[in-house]
């Protein structure tokens, strides 16, 4: 028995399920299509962007490193006789106060200091050359200052600055340009730091780095002494105070390694830090990378022009 309906209509009561790509799918060829429309749009703009990479990476200016390799010594080694000092003064019932530190570790970190880099600032005459200067003249072998901010003829700052700044950088203020210059980068697991200084000029950036390691070096051996001396004086104080044949001979040794440290500060120039290879004046540039602006730039230009001509012709369509 048929019991389906006489005015039933498949096709229009129920109509069959589509199965095609649906109206907000963006059809690969289509957007290829568009591409290839706006195709000019793409050229022009990726031609500006070309361009204006090629202008900015020829307006940035020359800059050069200088690098030294450095190696502790073995006075940087502070566990050797400071340890034996710790044993003999506790058998003397005395301390010597801070516990042994390696003096390369301490060393770097001093000179990563706001007070090592303004003495340095201070004590070279730095100032002007790190805060005034905006280039370097490869023939005649001179700095170009910014005129806006500094008079080298008179030495007069013309920096408009908001107090408490003044027109002429303070130390702190340059410390912390100069830190930004300075890279200090331990070279594997071999013991070996590399201090890297950037500046406009290879002539002075290798001087300064020079001149970082003799500064960091004397620093560091005029710690060592006012130590020294201060438990040698302290030592000659317990000396007198006891009658013990055997303290009094603990004494004596621990002033004889005293001793023994002050001559080594004064015979060794290089007291903290040896260098293994010395810094040397730069014939090539370390930035800007010219070549890798100027792909760089031509590629975003690419990429914003496509986009720019896919976004147009899907807005001018819908």
């Amino acid at each position: 028995m048929n019991t389906t309906p006489s005015n039933y209509r498949p096709d229009s009561d129920f109509p069959s399920p589509h199965y095609g790509p649906a109206e907000d799918e963006i059809d690969l060829k289509e957007l290829i299509l568009a591409i290839w429309a706006g195709k000019w749009w793409v050229i022009a703009i990726t031609s500006v962007f070309a361009v204006l990479s090629v202008v900015v990476a020829l307006s940035m200016t020359n800059r050069y490193e200088a690098s030294v390799t450095l190696a502790p010594t073995e006075a940087s080694n502070g566990a050797g006789n400071l340890g034996q000092l710790g044993g003999l003064a506790s058998l003397a019932g005395l301390s010597l106060g801070q516990q042994p530190v390696d003096k390369s570790v301490m060393a770097l970190e001093v000179l990563e200091s706001r007070k090592f880099l303004m003495n340095f600032i201070d004590k070279h005459q730095l100032t002007d050359e790190i805060m005034a200067v905006k280039g370097w003249d490869l023939v005649t072998n001179t700095l170009h200052y910014n005129r806006e901010l500094y008079n080298p003829e008179t030495g007069e700052w013309l920096r408009e600055a908001t107090p408490p700044r003044q027109p002429k950088p303070s130390l702190l203020e340059t410390a912390k340009v100069f830190h930004e210059m300075l890279t200090i980068e331990p070279e594997g697991n071999t013991g070996l730091t590399v201090v890297t200084l950037e500046y406009f000029s290879p002539v002075l950036a290798k001087q300064w780095v020079d001149w970082l390691v003799s500064d960091l070096n004397q620093t560091m051996r005029e710690r060592q002494q006012q130590e020294a001396q201060r438990s040698i004086n302290y030592l000659n104080e317990q000396l007198t105070k006891t009658r013990v044949s055997e303290f009094r001979s603990v004494l004596y040794d621990l002033i004889e390694e005293q001793t023994k440290t002050l001559m080594f500060t004064e015979v060794r120039d290089e007291y903290v830090f040896q260098t293994v290879d010395p810094a040397v004046v730069a014939e090539k540039r370390s930035s800007p990378r010219r070549a890798l602006i100027c792909i760089l730039g031509t590629f975003v230009g690419g990429v914003l022009a496509v986009m720019f001509v896919v976004i147009r012709y899907f807005w001018k369509k819908g």
